[in-house]
C-alpha cells in the first residue's frame, strides 16, 4: 500500500482521517482498511482524541466504494488468493467498529458517498453532507448486492425506500439523504474547514458529546432545498413493497408516467440474481442486529466470491472492458430459483465473528 493513500493525524483533539486516492476517487484498498483498523481501535482508547473526522481528498469524492478491480484481477491472475477473503472480513470489522464507536464518529462527505464509502459513514454518530454529496449503493449494477452493513441500514429507512434505493441504485442529493436519514447535516464545502476548527476547539468531553457535536454542526448547518422523496414515496411504496422481485417488476409493468419509466429501464440493466439476494437480505437484515446483518453479508459476499458468479462478470463489462453488456447468469428474474438464493445464505466454514 502507499503510504499515501490513507493518513491520519490528530490535532486539537481531533482524530483526522483522510482517504488519500483522490484519482480513484478515494476508493479503499485492502491496505487503508487494515490501517483503519489498526488506528481507529488505539483513538478510541486514547484520551487525547475526543472524536474522528473523516474526509476525502480531492473535490470529487469522500470514497466511491471498495477496489473492486483488485478482487477481479486476483480472481484471474492468482485465483488461490486471498484477497477475495480477506478484504471483506476486514472491511466489515471496521464497519462494526465504526457503528459501536464510542467517540463521536463525523464524516465530512463532500462528492461521492458510495457503496464502501457509506459504509464508513453511515454507521457513524454524524454525516455531513455538502453541495457536491452523491450517494448510491449500486452494487446491483455489478452483480453483487449492498452490503457494509447495507442490508442493516437500508431496511431500517421509511417504508420501501430501503428496497428501491438497494435495487434500482438510485442517486441521492444532500437534500434527500437528509430527509430519509442517511445524512444528518448540510454544510457548505467552503465552511468544511470552519466547521473543522470548531470541532476542535469544543469542549466534547462527556457522556453528551454526541449532542455537543449536534450542536457545534448546527452553527454552521444550512438548509439543502427541497427533497423529491416525499412525492415519490406513494409510488415507491406502491411498487417496491412487493413481496419477490417478480412482483416488483409486475407492479412497475402496470403503473404509467415517466418515473415507471425509469424505474423499469433501471431494474432491466443489473444482474437479476442480485436483485433477488438483495431482497432476500433486507428481509432478513430487517429484524437481526447489526452484527448478525454483516455476518449474513459475509457469507453472502463469500458465496459471490465464485469466479463463474455475476459478480465477476459485473465488474468486467462496467470496470474492465467498459463493454457495458453484461451477460447475467440466470439473464431474467423468472429464472432465479429459491435453491440459487438460498445458497448465498449458507454459513460458512469460517464465519465473521466479532469479539
Amino acid at each position: 500500500m502507499s503510504e499515501r493513500e490513507i493518513l491520519f493525524a490528530v490535532k486539537e483533539g481531533l482524530g483526522l482521517i483522510t482517504l488519500d486516492r483522490p484519482k480513484a476517487l478515494n476508493a479503499l484498498t485492502h491496505g487503508m482498511v487494515l490501517e483503519l483498523e489498526k488506528t481507529i481501535p488505539a483513538w478510541e482508547k486514547d484520551p487525547a482524541v475526543k472524536a474522528v473526522v473523516l474526509r476525502g481528498a480531492g473535490d470529487r469524492a469522500f470514497c466511491a466504494g471498495g477496489d473492486i478491480q483488485a478482487l477481479w484481477r486476483e480472481s484471474r491472475e492468482n485465483p488461490s488468493g486471498t484477497l477475495r477473503r480477506d478484504f471483506f472480513y476486514d472491511e466489515y470489522i471496521v464497519n462494526r467498529r465504526i457503528y459501536r464507536y464510542a467517540k463521536p464518529w463525523i464524516s465530512f462527505i463532500d462528492g461521492i458517498d458510495m457503496g464502501g464509502g457509506v459504509g464508513l459513514s453511515v454507521h457513524g454518530s454524524h454525516s455531513v453532507a455538502t453541495e457536491r454529496f452523491l450517494f448510491a449503493m449500486p452494487e446491483t449494477t455489478i452483480g453483487l448486492f449492498p452490503d457494509v452493513g447495507g442490508g442493516y441500514f437500508l431496511s431500517r429507512l421509511q417504508g420501501a425506500l430501503g428496497v428501491y434505493l438497494a435495487l434500482t441504485s438510485h442517486r441521492l442529493r444532500a437534500a434527500d439523504a437528509l430527509w430519509a436519514g442517511i445524512a444528518d447535516a448540510y454544510v457548505p464545502s467552503a465552511r468544511l474547514d470552519e466547521l473543522q476548527a470548531a470541532l476542535g476547539a469544543a469542549d466534547l468531553s462527556g457522556p453528551d458529546a454526541r449532542r455537543k457535536v449536534d450542536a457545534v454542526i448546527g452553527r454552521f448547518a444550512e438548509d439543502a432545498g427541497s427533497p423529491s422523496l416525499p412525492a415519490l414515496m406513494p409510488e415507491i411504496d406502491r411498487c417496491f413493497s412487493a413481496d419477490t422481485v417478480g412482483e416488483i417488476r409486475d407492479k412497475l409493468n402496470g403503473q404509467r408516467g415517466e418515473w415507471a419509466e425509469k424505474q423499469r429501464a433501471a431494474l432491466a440493466k443489473v444482474s437479476p440474481l442480485s436483485m433477488a439476494i438483495t431482497l432476500e437480505q433486507l428481509r432478513r437484515c430487517a429484524t437481526r442486529s447489526f452484527e448478525d446483518s454483516m455476518t449474513i453479508e459475509y457469507r453472502m459476499v463469500q458465496h459471490a466470491m465464485r469466479p463463474d458468479h455475476d459478480f465477476f462478470e459485473g465488474v468486467r463489462a462496467l470496470l474492465i472492458d467498459k463493454d457495458q453488456k453484461p451477460k447475467w447468469r440466470p439473464a431474467t428474474i423468472d429464472g432465479v430459483t429459491r435453491d440459487l438464493v438460498e445458497a448465498h445464505f449458507k454459513p460458512l466454514a469460517n464465519d465473521l465473528v466479532f469479539d
